[in-house]
């Protein structure tokens, strides 16, 4: 009986919901540095409270499938997700705003003023910088760690659990994750957008034009998506089962609530979360711009990666790859796009949140494994080998970097930082071109069945191309 009782799947959800506890009593109680708090302590208990919340974000989701067009499901739960990331870099852009960072205060000051924030406007400056490069680190790390790592997962869970979407194959690290040809709307949209991309620091700064493209092309998508038909729902198991079969009105209460409390939770312990990381690499000599672009944003984006493993382990890879792939899209749409409005609010008047040329590399690079990382997906299937030069060409970049770092002066490692971030976009987008040259036909193909989709959704008589290979 108490075996029984224990398999039952509010279990389940009663257990990830004691994980998120500890953190709830701590805000409750002021925060962690009100109870004095270490920032391993604030770690431990708000990276597990990340964890629980995580789980029943992906619980709300799957829940959600049975009455919501699936990949308008999967779009909230990318954007609640990364919720966290937008806060962070929200953060930095209010600061630079509110410190008067403009383009011409800016060019006054020297790159060591700058980053010793030698005066407020300086600081303000600095976070400007910031706000760049913790969203260029997080882009980065979505598709480098993201895509690959979960490809390569679902390819060695397909060992001990038959997972479809995997396909065996003679060669070298051949074997391949089939995805979910409906992605078509997803890569055309997500191209799109990375094109733009490309051209933002042509104009030396995120201003409103880019905040009305950007974000214009994710309202667009999701008129699209929502307009969409509730697919016939894969069978579920455990607690989105259990809350499937209630009623519509307490199903949908169900899967507001998860949605609602796991966001909450994420919003307010993945900060902390962030911070506490920092400041234990710092005490370890991890240089603070490092930690802002790499380690902040690795600790932010937990939440989406939890959830994804989680659909991967559950043999719903499809759902996974969608999800990270909607996360991508809403990254480099919605946190690029609301960067300049929260800077203009800041600044008390519209204006365009600048960046130094460093960061324009950076966002160049980032664009360009957008580029290659789409070129991949282009024939909606990725293999071990591509997975694995995915994650090889962006950890070998950051390594480098770091490398650079340790080991030359700060005049010089920004140099050299600049060449290696050229280096890597020059092999990026020359690897994409070949890519997609080889895979036009594909992509011309995704580029109709998505024309004649965003028809059907406004209502025009045009039918949904087959997009069958």
């Amino acid at each position: 009986m108490v075996t029984n009782r224990l398999r039952h799947p509010l279990a389940a959800l009663v257990f990830a919901a004691l994980l998120t506890a500890p953190w709830v009593g701590v805000m409750a109680l002021g925060g962690p540095k009100t109870l004095g708090f270490s920032p391993l302590m604030t770690v431990a208990v708000s990276g597990l409270s990340v964890l629980g919340a995580s789980f029943m974000l992906a619980w709300g989701a799957e829940t959600a499938e049975k009455d919501v067009p699936r990949a308008f499901a999967i779009a909230v739960l990318a954007v609640l997700a990364v919720a966290p990331e937008y806060a962070v870099d929200a953060l930095y852009a209010f600061g630079a705003g509110d410190g008067g960072a403009t383009a011409e205060a800016c060019a006054q000051f020297t790159k060591q003023q700058i980053e010793n924030g030698a005066t407020p406007v300086a600081a303000a400056c600095h976070d400007a910088n910031l706000a760049v490069a913790n969203m260029t680190g997080a882009n980065r790390i979505l598709i480098g760690l993201g895509w690959s790592g979960i490809a390569l997962f679902t390819v060695y869970r397909a060992g001990s659990a038959k997972d479809p979407s995997v396909t065996e194959k003679d060669g070298f690290l051949a074997n391949t994750v089939s995805l979910d040809r409906d992605l078509g709307l997803e890569i055309v949209f997500l191209l799109g957008a990375t094109l733009f991309a490309f051209l933002v620091p042509l104009r030396g700064g995120i201003g409103i034009a880019d905040t009305i493209v950007l974000l214009g092309l994710y309202i667009a998508y999701i008129a699209i998506i929502v307009r969409g038909d509730v697919e016939e729902h894969e069978e579920q198991v455990g607690v989105p089962a259990y809350l499937q079969r209630l009623p519509f009105a307490y199903r949908a209460l169900s899967s507001i609530t998860l949605f609602l409390f796991s966001g909450f939770i994420i919003y307010t312990a993945v900060h902390p979360f962030a911070h506490g990381l920092e400041v234990i690499g710092k005490d370890l000599g991890v240089p603070p711009f490092f930690m802002i672009q790499w380690i902040a944003p690795l600790a932010s984006e937990s939440p989406e990666l939890i959830v994804v493993a989680y659909l991967v382990n559950k043999a719903r890879s499809t759902a996974g790859f969608n999800a990270l792939i909607s996360s991508k899209l809403n990254q480099w749409t919605l946190l690029i796009g609301t960067l300049a409005i929260v800077y203009s609010f800041a600044l008390g008047e519209v204006g365009t949140l600048p960046f130094d040329s460093k960061q324009a590399a950076e966002i160049w690079i980032t664009a360009a494994q957008s580029l290659f990382a789409i070129a991949i997906i282009t024939n909606f299937e990725i293999s071990v080998r591509e997975a694995v030069l995915l994650l090889v060409l962006f950890s070998t970049q950051v390594i480098a970097e770091y490398a650079v770092i340790l080991t030359t002066s700060a005049a010089e490692a920004t140099e050299l930082s600049m060449a290696i971030l050229y280096a890597y976009t020059v092999v990026y987008v020359a690897i994409a071109v070949v890519m997609f040259w080889r895979r036009r036909a594909e992509l011309a193909r995704t580029f109709q069945w998505t024309a004649n989709r965003a028809k059907e959704s406004i209502g025009g008589e045009s039918p949904v191309a087959d997009h069958s290979d």
